[in-house]
């Protein structure tokens, strides 16, 4: 399947980020919208919250004059985030009262952010989940629907 050229370099970077243990939700460089943005932390001046889909005066501004950032508008930049926290646990937007998980690098939880985030970025470009695995086990007539074949 051809991915859109966003989201083929989006889910590049997730993955380099999380293999290499460069993906922390509460560092707004390396959350799943900083990693999307090599790393640079200007995406946080588009809402007055972490974890906000809500866009302040900036992001507004950048909204309307339709910029994106590395494919993605103000909005689906903050929806990836909120996405991304929620699926790791916290309760949104991020301060110090609202529920968090204790070790917010726990590979478990980070994966469980990452494919929310990777649901929500394949919706933006109208593909099926390429995380969705259940196709695997789907059977007609006891057999399986769609056979593996070995990569030899």
């Amino acid at each position: 399947m051809q991915l859109p050229p966003r989201l083929e370099l989006a889910l590049i970077k997730l993955y380099n980020a999380f293999h290499s243990n460069e993906l922390h939700p509460e560092i707004c460089t390396n959350c799943a919208v900083g990693n999307i943005c090599d790393n640079n932390a200007s995406w946080q001046f588009l809402t007055d919250f972490h974890g906000s889909v809500v866009l302040n005066y900036v992001g507004l501004v950048n909204e309307n004059f339709n910029r994106k950032f590395h494919g993605y508008s103000p909005l689906e930049l903050l929806q990836i985030e909120a996405y991304f926290l929620a699926g790791c646990g916290y309760e949104l937007p991020l301060n110090g009262k609202n529920r968090k998980p204790k070790n917010p690098k726990d590979k478990a939880l980070l994966f469980n952010g990452l494919s929310e985030v990777v649901r929500f970025l394949c919706e933006l470009d109208n593909i099926p989940n390429v995380m969705d695995y259940t196709k695997l086990f789907e059977y007609q007539d006891e057999k399986p629907k769609y056979p593996l074949h070995p990569l030899n």
